[in-house]
């Protein structure tokens, strides 16, 4: 488990707020929630830390041993036998691959190794390695039966990152109210839930960073029984030969997208339901993506290209001023 324990013992602020900070998933969370009793505080933080370590330990791509790893180092060979949490995880990724129209797909890993982020700025992969990536990706590959899956090429990888971070904020919003919590932010990685007020509103107040101008905010949104995601390439991109590659990538070309967007922010019943609608929204650019969000009960969105910001009709209900 790499997440930290809980600093001890989570005192609250003035407003009666308490903080957990920690790392996990590879990136920096926080869950700011509201309790009085000192014990169950703790009881909560033990709780959301072991489930995350937990979680991470079978999912994640980065462990050697873990789950997803195994039925990684078996493609091309024979099935993996696996358990009623992964078989829930295929199933949730089959039913998201399908409502994004094939833009969230969990095989999208031999690209991912192919534009690694740590080298690929140094020069660009040929089309003839992304073309060959390209072909070792497509969900409809993944083979399933009932306790079992198999990945029929070698080469072929499962990444679930594309709506991991977004599974684990609404678990832990579950977590929270199983707890009595009624008031929490639960923020993953700018991934977040946010429940109740922050203590001084019925709500909490969450930044919406500009995506041409990093490090900023350009508004902010009133959030309360909502979820909040983001996709934007602002952070990560290079320029290579006067051309902008940022590291969102279309699953249909194998390339970073490339279509003008910058951020795309979303507001949903779940996180998960926020998460792959920003995704997507982000990769098929505004006309397409919006159409796209339209049809899903509770999604509002707010894209932002390089030339303006556009949005559901709905989303300015959200809006505030910047703090």
């Amino acid at each position: 488990m790499t997440s930290a324990p809980p600093a001890l013992p989570l005192q609250p602020d003035p407003q009666g707020v308490r903080r957990l900070e920690f790392r996990a998933l590879g990136t920096n969370c926080s869950v700011r929630f509201q309790l009085e009793d000192d014990r169950a505080a703790l009881a909560f933080a033990a709780q959301a830390l072991e489930w995350l370590g937990n979680f991470e330990a079978k999912f994640s791509r980065y462990r050697p041993a873990s789950l997803i790893s195994r039925i990684n180092d078996a493609a091309g060979g024979d099935w993996t036998e696996i358990d009623a949490e992964m078989e829930e995880m295929l199933t949730l990724a089959d039913n998201l691959h399908r409502r994004t129209n094939g833009i969230l797909d969990p095989t999208l890993l031999p690209l991912l190794h192919v534009w690694d982020w740590k080298t690929v700025h140094l020069k660009l992969p040929s089309r003839a390695e992304v073309k060959d990536a390209l072909a070792l990706t497509g969900w409809q590959k993944v083979q399933r039966r009932p306790g079992a899956v198999r990945l029929p090429l070698p080469g072929m990888g499962l990444d679930f990152g594309g709506f991991g971070k977004e599974y684990a904020v609404d678990h832990l919003a579950r977590t929270a109210h199983a707890h009595g919590i009624t008031d929490a932010l639960i923020d993953l990685g700018r991934d977040i839930f946010a429940m109740g007020g922050n203590g001084r509103h019925p709500f909490w107040h969450v930044g919406i960073e500009d995506g041409c101008h990093p490090g900023q905010c350009w508004g902010g949104l009133a959030i309360s029984g909502r979820a909040v995601s983001s996709s934007g390439d602002y952070a990560r991109h290079f320029t290579h030969d006067g051309v902008r590659y940022g590291h969102i990538l279309n699953p249909r070309t194998g390339w970073p997208v490339a279509n003008g967007m910058r951020a795309v922010t979303v507001v949903g019943p779940t996180c998960l339901e926020a998460g792959i609608f920003s995704t997507a929204v982000f990769v098929l650019g505004v006309r397409e993506g919006l159409h796209l969000a339209s049809l899903a009960r509770g999604v509002e969105v707010c894209a932002q290209t390089e030339t303006g910001i556009e949005g559901s009709r709905s989303f300015g209900s959200y809006l505030v001023k910047a703090a």
